[in-house]
């Protein structure tokens, strides 16, 4: 397990995912249709902002109120408004479901890998893909020993690929996890044709 993440390429935004579950959670969950290092650089804004990543402040916080703190430029997502709902949303569900103790997802009675994936994708904005890389990221990077987790995130769990956030460790490694998505985008777009 690395000691500190290197996901953004920025120390402070890099810090706060390292140190605050929820902060890796959220950056996770905006990572969809924006660079990934814009992503996870999301968490850092709203520390800026709100003065917390806690789970119990943010969903405290009245919606509209932290809708309009992620709008503020430079916004934490392009979709301030949905993207702001939807770290609200999930905020209200780590405090209702792991009373606001994140790390619980994956460490809560001791899950294997595939219960990871299943709680995961109960969150609100994690669909399977999603919820795969985020499972993956753990295992990688953050110590994750859940018996079975690299087979619950399918090829993402991959020891040696370099295909999403989860194998993001230093600059060239991002570049390299762009270069197959843009791949695998190209590849996609020629099938279509």
């Amino acid at each position: 397990m690395s000691d500190t993440l290197h996901l953004v390429g920025e120390a402070e935004a890099d810090r706060i995912l390292t140190e605050h579950p929820f902060a890796l959670l959220t950056g996770m969950l905006l990572d969809q249709q924006i660079p990934m290092e814009v992503a996870f650089d999301g968490p850092r804004k709203i520390l800026e902002r709100l003065g917390s990543v806690d789970p119990a402040a943010i969903a405290g916080t009245d919606p509209e109120e932290f809708i309009a703190l992620c709008a503020t430029p430079p916004s934490v997502h392009r979709f301030p408004k949905s993207m702001g709902q939807r770290v609200h949303d999930l905020a209200a569900a780590v405090v209702q479901d792991y009373d606001g103790d994140t790390a619980a997802i994956w460490s809560q009675g001791e899950p294997d890998g595939k219960e990871v994936l299943k709680r995961l994708k109960a969150l609100p904005g994690f669909g399977d893909q999603k919820a795969k890389i985020f499972l993956a990221l753990l295992g990688k990077q953050r110590g994750l020993t859940a018996n079975g987790w690299r087979e619950a995130a399918g090829d993402y769990g991959k020891d040696g690929v370099h295909m999403s956030i989860a194998d993001v460790t230093s600059a060239d490694s991002l570049q390299q996890v762009r270069a197959y998505k843009k791949e695998k985008k190209a590849a996609a777009k020629a099938a279509r044709a």
